[in-house]
């Protein structure tokens, strides 16, 4: 029986430890959900200070039209001249000035003419003697009230200069046979000692470009036995010939120079 009793007792001092502590714990987190509340609504309205509210208005969609220039300003409409004002020159009778003599007039009178020539320019024939404000100047005159102009001064135009002449042509080639008659200087070809010693001799003839001052500025044969043909085309270098004039003017000569190799006994 006292066994029971003592368990009973140490039974009830657990469950009284175990409910003050789960209390206390219960506690202890409530305090610390409050404190945590307040301090995250205090950091919250100083995060609302900081914020910038905005209000933002949304517009319709407006169409854009581009600007226009500005439409020039109509011109006023200029009163059309009359024919007190006209430009064009008018003329009583139709009659040529003094500076046409070749046109014989229709009547010849020894009183002078009052009526005024045409204007070089031409006018119109209305039966009375009228110039423009723009031909009637300063230098005109009142004819028998009309407006005429005094004689101005005669200019002679000198011919024109001759044209520059023409620039020479360039010279001409002339194509001649032989020109050996032709040549200043003509000299001799030696005779190859390979050609002597094998008896070769013969007619070689080389054909030739004679310049504007008679010398021989290209040279080739055209026939001859090889052997002598070297010695023929040395020579025909050497050569010199007489300018050849052509309507007086010196042309260049295409020509041919024989040489006649024979062997002597």
């Amino acid at each position: 029986m006292f066994n029971n009793l003592i368990e009973s007792t140490s039974h009830a001092k657990e469950f009284k430890r175990r409910g003050s502590f789960l209390l206390f714990t219960s506690a202890t987190y409530v305090v610390l959900f409050v404190i945590t509340g307040v301090i995250s609504i205090y950091a919250y309205e100083a995060r609302l200070e900081e914020q910038t509210l905005e209000i933002v208005t949304l517009l319709p969609p407006q169409e854009i039209v581009p600007d226009r220039q500005p439409e020039p300003a109509e011109r006023p409409n200029r009163p059309r001249e009359t024919s007190n004002t006209s430009r064009v020159p008018e003329r009583a009778i139709p009659m040529l000035g003094v500076d046409h003599p070749e046109i014989v007039p229709e009547k010849v009178s020894a009183a002078p003419n009052k009526n005024l020539p045409l204007p070089p320019g031409g006018a119109i024939i209305t039966g009375r003697d009228f110039n423009p404000e723009s031909i009637a100047g300063p230098g005109s005159q009142s004819v028998g009230g009309r407006e005429g102009f005094q004689p101005r001064q005669v200019v002679t135009i000198s011919d024109p200069p001759p044209p520059p002449p023409d620039p020479p042509k360039p010279p001409k080639i002339v194509s001649k046979g032989v020109i050996n008659g032709n040549a200043i200087s003509l000299p001799r070809p030696v005779y190859p000692e390979v050609a002597k010693k094998i008896h070769v001799q013969g007619t070689v003839s080389v054909q030739v470009l004679v310049d504007l001052d008679g010398r021989v500025v290209s040279a080739k044969a055209v026939n001859g036995h090889p052997f002598l043909i070297p010695a023929a085309v040395k020579a025909a270098l050497q050569a010199r010939f007489s300018p050849t004039l052509l309507s007086d003017q010196p042309v260049k000569v295409s020509g041919v120079i024989t040489y006649n190799f024979v062997l002597s006994n």
